[in-house]
């Protein structure tokens, strides 16, 4: 079975393991907003503030998540990808960051030495990652989708517009409730890109193809 590089096994994220990577509190509370105009701008002024404290420490900066697609309905919170040359050596970038005004949120070692600083202006969750990455470039590949297939774009913000109005006090228990309608659009993503073959591969809650 072929399967894209870039393709995970459909998983929730256990909410009581998300306490002991958490660094700085609970999350941010859950607010769905329609697209802003200005979040390019935020980003842009986010993208000034991390390479004037890290300069060229900076491999690749990218504006990720919904507020990166124009018409998305999105949490008003910046999501940005970081890559530094190790992502994992917290004394090469953090205490600069620190400097700037950002605090460290999330350790993950054993998720691709992931990281999480944020910044209240422009609010901002800002991921940090080792070149390579195979979650930051997940995240590129799924913004690019949205960005030209309106018809997924819409469906994931009424989707999300749906789950804020419930009160979902935890954005991690957000993220789960979307995580079938994410793993579904991924699926689409993987099987039109035309470097990779990728069979489709159901969740586990989904029948099989034929069946």
């Amino acid at each position: 079975m072929a399967t894209h590089p870039l393709w995970r096994p459909y998983e929730l994220v256990d909410i009581e393991e998300l306490a002991r990577v958490r660094l700085a509190g609970p999350g941010r509370p859950v607010e769905v907003v329609p697209y802003d105009g200005r979040w390019p701008s935020e980003f842009a002024l986010l993208s000034s503030i991390v390479r004037g404290a890290l300069g060229d420490r900076v491999v690749q900066l990218e504006h990720v998540g919904s507020t990166a697609v124009p018409g998305l309905a999105a949490k008003p919170v910046i999501d940005a990808d970081l890559t530094v040359a190790d992502s994992g050596d917290e004394a090469a970038y953090v205490p600069e960051l620190e400097a700037a005004g950002f605090v460290l949120r999330v350790r993950e070692p054993e998720w691709e030495e992931h990281r999480v600083l944020a910044i209240e202006e422009p609010k901002t969750n800002l991921h940090v990652w080792s070149p390579g990455s195979v979650e930051a470039s997940r995240h590129a590949a799924f913004r690019d989708w949205l960005r030209s297939h309106p018809d997924d774009r819409d469906a994931y913000g009424a989707l999300k517009a749906e789950l804020a109005a419930a009160g979902f006090a935890d954005v991690m228990d957000y993220n789960n409730h979307k995580a079938a309608l994410v793993y579904d659009i991924y699926e689409k993503v993987f099987a039109a890109d035309p470097a990779y073959e990728h069979d489709p591969q159901p969740r586990p809650d989904e029948p099989a193809a034929g069946l």
